[in-house]
């Protein structure tokens, strides 16, 4: 059971490192793309910023509830 855990988390930290490396490779590459203003004037740097933090914490809470389905 705990190595079905390990390969979850692995995964889960798969995603994320993908989400943030597409983050860092805009800002190397693209730069002028994260100043673009999608939304209520905040630009992109912003928003993709906040979309890695509530998605760290989705991921988390995701982790959690199937590691504790897997105990019962």
């Amino acid at each position: 059971m705990e190595s079905k855990n390990a390969r979850l988390g692995l995964l889960l930290f798969t995603i994320y490192t993908l989400f943030y490396a597409g983050f860092v490779l805009l800002n190397a590459f693209a730069a002028d793309t994260m100043e673009w203003l999608p939304f209520a004037g905040i630009n992109l740097a912003i928003w993709y910023g906040f979309g890695l933090i509530i998605g760290a914490f989705a991921l988390a809470g995701i982790y959690g509830f199937l590691c504790r389905e897997s105990r019962e």
